[in-house]
């Protein structure tokens, strides 16, 4: 079982600046990448950010240039996310997923997706 804990977030105005942290723990052979998705309301929840355990990271367009992803150097399971000049159409709930391989009690490995519970962000005018 993967925990992973969100925190960050809260209400900001346009073109100011926020920033999330994710945490993750539990018993896993190895996080394959770690990733932000946002969601807002009526909208389908979308990719915003991915950073991989090799340190490739990729961005959706809308966040290009404005939102940086990046790990904690120490613990490798901690990711965080600067957003900068943030929109009002950033308004959105942000989730954390974590790509992690796990071990079976029989000894097979596989991968599974574990999503963080969200943290709002909201940017006013």
């Amino acid at each position: 079982q993967v925990q992973l804990v969100e925190s960050g977030g809260g209400l900001v105005q346009s073109g100011g600046s926020l920033s999330l942290s994710c945490a993750a723990s539990g018993t896993f052979f190895s996080i394959n990448a770690m990733s932000w998705y946002r969601q807002a309301p009526g909208e389908q929840r979308e990719l915003v950010a991915i950073i991989t355990s090799g340190g490739s990271m990729y961005y959706a367009d809308s966040v290009k240039g404005r939102f940086t992803i990046s790990r904690d150097n120490a613990n490798k399971n901690t990711v965080y996310l600067q957003m900068n000049s943030l929109k009002r159409e950033d308004t959105a709930v942000y989730y954390c997923n974590a790509d992690v391989t796990v071990t079976s009690p029989t000894n097979n490995k596989y991968r599974i997706g574990y999503w963080g519970q969200g943290t709002q962000v909201t940017v006013s005018s």
